[in-house]
């Protein structure tokens, strides 16, 4: 790396002293941020990116923001998300970030729960989610938001804009000259400085305190493994409150000297990537399976001629990926074919990504299908899965561009790790979290001796690491074999025409059986090229077309499945899976004990010998009142005869 890592000196040990570093070192002649407003690039060299904290944090000073004090960050991922996360942490504060599509009982929960006295967000939508909840939170004080859009000065005391801060600390500075470098000398690596609020797949998400220490020994292992340096183009896409985007955006971007760049918003992120082509991209496993779908549907759906071009040359870059893995060399002609497949397919395909310059892409959150892992490495595009949380902080890692299949990489330096029963993860290194926010009894669940539990079954093989599923979410069978739902649902969602699916044994089932969610753009276009007429997405779901089509993925999925994992009855649920109705966690992934309950007669259903169950679910209007719609469904069966 070109920068100073904290490592390589005892006194840069804190994310605010790296930016001062940064700032003194490479000043106003690098870029620090690129962001695109009103479709116009725009940039930040590190002075400026230095200044805008500087002076959001002496404004927030003014406002009497104190040591020890919780600074709330609510909005999508741009500069001024990094800036008010800094300015918390430059005050020795400590910065909660919270997901933009939170409900406001959501936001309720991890304010009370932080005790946040300030907070600070994007727009007004922000502010009325938090208008609708104030009289809840007593402690909190002061809001402040960084867009004007439909704003005006803040009416309100405790309501200010952006600039009216950063105005205030210019103020402040003249009065107490000093005091921000004093701050920030003041701090240490073992100082709490962020909450990251874990997804909260089984109840309401829980506060995993970290310090600098802990978050930069995730952000250095990644840095080290894949050389970032001042050169290196970073991609915000995962919402910052996450603990993989700390690690791989927020941390990395300040340790590498690199540039971090922003999209717009989430209709012209592919086009601002082509602009970009960053170094680096992370995504959830969640688009890049979605990613994966919308290519290989384009692939079908393009001309004769593009078709067999593509089906002739995917396998042979398949084929070459997986002889690297096994650290072999292609031969010649088998490299000339690669070549021209890359001339011909793969270079287009990564071009339309914006991935035609990616040195490294990262797939993080649930597990990532090992036929979505071949795909994109058929295509050369650098992908890499790791595994991490946000109590275990980052576990592994992938040295250079070779990842073997099914694997989430190998050990990090200096992180210890055991198998404990059941075969969960267990880790104990300087990256862990310190314990949950005003939880000790949750915190002694997880941590014992040292070692914090993951949760997680895996497996060591041959100095990998792999993941093999949640413990809680393990399917037990009549006969007592376990299986593991996660690397099902994975394959099936790898299809172009599966956006969600959920896999479960009903009662006393000797079968699997999945509740598919189709997803509605693929599976529309392909509808509409075979004039299958349809009207609405229950419509589109229910059709017997798409049924067949859907059974014939899940038998392609079958066939790479071992007997007893194969699914044999399965429906298409008319409505998607929807965070705001509490079936998906923020962070995209189920929440299989409240789906469970509340498709309970559609579980029953499955279990039986029936073609069909009407099927009750909640839908949640903008306004945030509730509704029902019951609709019945089909069930098809698979592989086994008719049930």
């Amino acid at each position: 790396m070109d920068v100073v890592a904290p490592s390589a000196s005892a006194r840069i040990d804190t994310w605010p002293k790296v930016l001062e570093h940064n700032a003194g070192t490479l000043g106003a002649r690098r870029k620090a941020m690129r962001y695109k407003h009103y479709g116009i690039w725009q940039s930040y060299s590190w002075q400026e990116y230095l200044d805008n904290v500087k002076y959001l944090a002496l404004g927030l000073l003014a406002l009497g923001f104190a040591p020890g004090d919780k600074l709330l960050v609510i909005g999508d991922n741009c500069p001024q998300w990094y800036f008010a996360e800094l300015a918390a942490q430059c005050d020795r504060g400590i910065s909660v970030g919270l997901y933009s599509d939170l409900s406001p009982a959501e936001i309720a929960h991890i304010a009370g729960d932080s005790g946040a006295r300030f907070a600070m967000v994007q727009d007004e939508e922000q502010l009325d989610k938090l208008a609708q909840v104030r009289d809840r939170l007593p402690a909190l004080e002061t809001i402040l938001y960084w867009s004007y859009k439909g704003l005006g000065k803040g009416a309100e005391e405790d309501l200010i804009g952006l600039r009216e801060v950063l105005d205030r600390g210019r103020c402040y500075e003249q009065e107490h000259p000093g005091v921000f470098e004093q701050n920030i000398a003041a701090g240490n690596a073992a100082d709490v400085c962020a909450i990251v609020y874990t997804s909260g797949v089984e109840g309401p998400p829980k506060g995993a305190l970290h310090s600098y220490r802990s978050l930069m020994a995730g952000s250095q292992s990644f840095c080290a493994a894949d050389g970032l340096a001042r050169k290196d183009d970073l991609v915000s896409y995962l919402p910052p409150a996450w603990i993989s985007e700390q690690w791989l955006a927020f941390g990395c971007h300040l340790l590498s000297g690199g540039t971090v760049d922003f999209s717009e918003n989430d209709e012209t992120h592919l086009e601002d990537m082509r602009e970009i082509a960053p170094s680096l991209a992370v995504y959830s496993s969640r688009l890049w399976e979605s990613r994966a779908g919308q290519v290989r549907a384009r692939l079908m759906a393009a001309s004769r001629v593009k078709r067999l071009t593509s089906r002739a040359f995917l396998p042979i870059g398949d084929r070459v990926a997986g002889l690297r893995e096994q650290g072999k060399k292609p031969g010649f002609g088998l490299l000339i074919l690669d070549r021209l497949g890359d001339l011909l397919v793969f270079r287009k395909v990564r071009d339309s990504l914006g991935l035609p310059h990616a040195r490294v892409c990262y797939s993080c959150g649930a597990t990532l299908s090992p036929e979505a892992m071949r795909f994109f490495h058929a295509l050369s595009v650098p992908l890499k899965n790791v595994y991490g949380s946000a109590e275990a902080g980052a576990v592994t890692r992938v040295v250079g561009g070779v990842q073997r299949r099914g694997t989430v990489g190998t050990v990090n330096p200096g992180v210890e790790v055991k198998l404990g029963d059941q075969g969960e993860m267990l880790v104990r290194h300087a990256g862990t979290f310190l314990g949950y926010q005003n939880d000790p009894e949750a915190t002694s669940r997880v941590v014992r001796d040292g070692w914090v539990c993951t949760g997680d079954r895996c497996e060591l093989k041959d100095g990998d690491v792999v993941f093999v599923d949640r413990l809680e979410d393990l399917v037990t069978m009549p006969c007592g074999d376990e299986v593991p739902p996660q690397e099902i649902e994975s394959r099936l969602k790898y299809s172009p025409y599966i956006q969600d699916a959920w896999v479960f044994a009903g009662p006393e089932c000797d079968f699997l059986s999945a509740v598919i969610i189709v997803d509605p753009a693929n599976t529309g276009r392909w509808a509409d090229k075979r004039k299958v007429n349809y009207t609405t997405f229950v419509d589109l779901s229910q059709k017997p077309e798409v049924y067949r089509l859907i059974a014939g993925e899940i038998a392609t999925v079958n066939q790479t499945l071992p007997e007893d994992r194969r699914i044999s009855r399965f429906v298409n649920l008319h409505k998607e899976f929807d965070p705001d109705e509490e079936e998906l966690t923020r962070n995209r992934k189920l929440r299989r004990s409240l789906l469970a309950k509340r498709y309970a007669d559609l579980v029953t259903a499955l279990a039986g010998d029936g073609d069909s169950v009407e099927v009750e679910a909640e839908f949640t209007y903008q306004d945030g009142r509730v509704g029902k719609l019951k609709t019945a469904v089909r069930i098809a069966t698979i592989g086994r005869g008719d049930r």
